[in-house]
């Protein structure tokens, strides 16, 4: 009976912490207007308190899955318990008032609608926290020794996961670079002030802050005054995690009007 109390902690925190990392990546990218909106817990506040709300529950989920993993204190099991009962409430309510809006479970991958899957995985989730309550060893030698109980939860969360299905489609269907929403400006600027093309032409700069961005097609451009008459236009790529960057020194006489472009429709 011990070893079947404890065989659902590594269930718990991993998932836990899938929880946690999507939710910051989530709030992290920014993504288009509007998207949080859509995602619980952000749904149930506030706009401004959206992004801070996503993060609350991240570290909150993160908190709990060491808890569970290190310890045995009561206070992280009852947690759990409490964490994912209030979280089948709050799909509840959102299937209730908000049917459009995502669980947010795990970020902006779970932004489909909640179904009936998503409300018994979270149902499940409450009673394998309740069965870790009495269990008499933390959750890390679980890990090292996972037993089939642990395998038959692990494939009950499966079969109750609608975004590993979510995960396969954009995958297997995967839009051109040119048509995926890109990532926000702030975190593309970031990226290129972290290569070695802004490095060989920072000297070159006027300001420290663009005057005019764009995007086309696959890449993100950001004009630069330059020192003297002289302009500095970078691209960055909007794919990969180090995205290629390229920089041209561009005269202002013989370019015309820089802020002046034709954008491309992607």
């Amino acid at each position: 009976m011990t070893l079947v109390l404890a065989s659902q902690q590594p269930a718990l925190i991993v998932l836990l912490v899938l929880g946690t990392v999507a939710k910051v990546i989530t709030v992290r990218s920014g993504g288009e207007p509007g998207a949080l909106s859509r995602l619980g817990p952000a749904v149930l506040v506030p706009g401004r308190m959206q992004a801070p709300a996503l993060v609350v529950c991240a570290v909150g989920e993160l908190v709990l899955a060491s808890g569970l993993l290190l310890t045995t204190h009561p206070i992280f099991r009852w947690g759990t318990v409490t964490f994912f009962t209030l979280s089948t409430y709050v799909l509840l309510e959102l299937r209730r008032r908000r049917p459009d809006a995502g669980c947010g479970c795990f970020g902006e991958v779970s932004a489909a609608p909640v179904g009936l899957r998503s409300i018994a995985r979270t149902v499940t989730l409450t009673g394998m926290a309740v069965m870790t309550v009495w269990a008499e060893t933390p959750g890390w030698p679980e890990f090292v020794r996972p037993s089939w109980y642990t395998l038959a939860g692990v494939a009950l969360l499966v079969a109750l996961s609608p975004e590993l299905e979510e995960m396969v489609d954009r995958v297997r269907y995967r839009a051109p670079c040119e048509r995926r929403r890109a990532p926000a400006e702030s975190v593309t600027l970031s990226r290129l002030r972290s290569s070695g093309t802004w490095r060989a032409h920072q000297a070159e700069l006027a300001a420290a802050e663009p005057y005019d961005s764009w995007r086309e097609l696959c890449w993100r451009f950001f004009a630069f005054d330059g020192q003297g008459n002289r302009d500095v236009v970078f691209a960055v790529y909007l794919s990969g995690r180090r995205p290629v960057v390229r920089a041209a020194v561009v005269d202002r006489q013989d370019s015309g009007s820089m802020p002046e472009y034709t954008p491309v429709s992607a």
